[in-house]
């Protein structure tokens, strides 16, 4: 699908993290991005590494004009399942800017209900900087979060895993059992609730 890069000053942009793990938030950011004060080197987070991604994450909310983050917690993924939490986080970080944006570009291929145009981007994360720039601001954000679970919990290995659904991660919910912030409505986890019921 075509995408053009609307003729406006205030431009968001919006990115997920989070979608694919078994435990945690989903965390959003938005971000407007200042003409004037541009970051290099900005591209999809996952490419990058931890250290270049936290560098630039301190550059982007430096430099940009407004940045906000989002998130819908274990309960609210197990409520309203993943997409809709992912469309209430997305609705809560461009909320939460400081300044409204005239247009808010989205990474992926729909769009959360918001009082101004918006536009879904496939692959934004890697063609709009302002998408690049909220996908490294999540990634910062919600790896922050798993670093502090892995020092809570050190026998799940959150730290190498970041809560996605691997061998090891399958085999600690297995031996020490689901936590608080687990997903309970993923198949993964709900499969292992009925073994040890």
């Amino acid at each position: 699908m075509q995408w053009h890069r609307p003729d406006v000053k205030l431009l968001c942009g919006v990115d997920e993290v989070g979608r694919g793990p078994l435990i945690g938030a989903v965390v959003t950011a938005a971000v407007i991005l200042d003409p004037l004060r541009p970051v290099n080197g900005l591209m999809d987070s996952k490419k990058l590494s931890a250290a270049r991604r936290e560098a630039l994450a301190e550059e982007i909310k430096a430099n940009a004009l407004c940045w906000a983050l989002g998130r819908a917690e274990p309960a609210e993924i197990d409520e309203l399942n993943i997409l809709h939490a992912t469309m209430l986080a997305m609705q809560r970080a461009v909320t939460a800017l400081t300044i409204q944006p005239q247009w808010v570009m989205i990474d992926g291929n729909r769009c959360p209900s918001l009082p101004m145009p918006a536009t879904a981007v496939i692959k934004g994360d890697s063609l709009v900087a302002e998408i690049s720039a909220a996908s490294i601001l999540a990634k910062v954000a919600r790896d922050a979060e798993m670093a502090a679970l892995a020092q809570r919990y050190p026998q799940f290995g959150f730290a190498a895993h970041k809560g996605y659904p691997t061998a090891q991660h399958l085999a600690a919910i297995t031996e020490h059992g689901i936590l608080a912030e687990h997903r309970r409505s993923f198949k993964p986890v709900r499969l292992i609730a009925e073994q040890l019921s």
